[in-house]
C-alpha cells in the first residue's frame, strides 16, 4: 500500500517563540514545557494506492505533555467533508501513521488517538497569509516573520518530520474548540512547511 502527499502544512502551538522541537527533533522541552499545536494540511497532488487524494485537506489536533520525542501524545484529525469513503479511510491511515513513511512518526508518539471525524476544512492561502478553519472547532491564521530584505526567515536542511525546510511564522489567530480544550494561541509560534511525504 504507497502513498504520497505534496501540498503544504501550516502548525501553530503554544510556544512563545518559535518552537525548538524544529532544531532540537523534539529533546528540548516546548518553551511552556508541553506542546498543544493545530494543523493544517493543503493537498495539492495526492494518491494512495489507485484513490486520488488531491484537492482534499486535513487538519489535526496535538497535546503533548512534555518533551516531543518522549511520546504519549493525544490527537484528533478531521478530514476533509468532501473526500470520498475511500479517501477518507486512506486519510486516516496515513495521518494516524498506520500507512508509515513520513507520517509513520504518529504511530510511535500517539498513545491516544481520539479519532478522525469529516468535517468541514477549509485551507485558504491570501498572498502570504495563510488560514485554516474547521467548522467552529479549530478557526487560525499564519503569517511569516521577516528578516532581512523583508524576506521570510528560512530554517533549512533540517531533519524535522515534516519536512527540511521550515518558514518561520506567527500566529495572527489561534484558536482551538474541541475535546474539551480551549486554546488560545494568538501571536504565538507557527510554521509553513512545503511537504513531500510518501509511505
Amino acid at each position: 500500500m504507497s502513498w504520497s502527499i505534496k501540498g503544504e502544512l501550516i502548525l501553530n502551538c503554544n510556544c512563545t517563540v518559535f518552537c525548538p522541537c524544529v532544531v532540537s527533533l523534539g529533546q528540548h522541552p516546548p518553551t511552556e514545557g508541553y506542546c498543544q499545536a493545530w494543523l493544517g494540511v493543503r493537498i495539492d497532488e495526492g494518491k494512495a494506492d489507485d484513490i486520488d487524494l488531491s484537492g482534499l485537506n486535513v487538519a489535526m489536533m496535538i497535546d503533548i505533555p512534555g518533551k516531543m520525542a518522549r511520546g504519549n501524545w493525544t490527537a484528533a484529525a478531521y478530514i476533509d467533508e468532501n473526500a470520498s469513503t475511500e479517501a477518507h479511510e486512506a486519510l486516516v491511515e496515513i495521518f494516524s501513521g498506520q500507512r508509515r513513511g513520513n507520517t509513520g512518526i504518529m504511530s510511535m508518539l500517539v498513545s491516544t488517538f481520539l479519532g478522525a471525524e469529516s468535517a468541514p476544512v477549509h485551507y485558504e492561502n491570501d498572498g502570504e497569509i495563510r488560514r485554516l478553519s474547521v467548522g467552529k472547532k479549530i478557526n487560525g491564521e499564519v503569517i511569516p516573520v521577516k528578516g532581512n530584505d523583508d524576506k521570510e526567515i528560512l530554517i533549512s536542511n533540517t531533519k524535522y518530520w515534516m519536512g527540511p525546510d521550515i518558514t518561520v511564522a506567527t500566529a495572527n489567530k489561534g484558536r482551538v474548540r474541541a475535546f474539551g480544550r480551549v486554546w488560545d494561541f494568538d501571536g504565538r509560534s507557527a510554521e509553513i512547511c512545503q511537504i513531500r511525504w510518501q509511505g
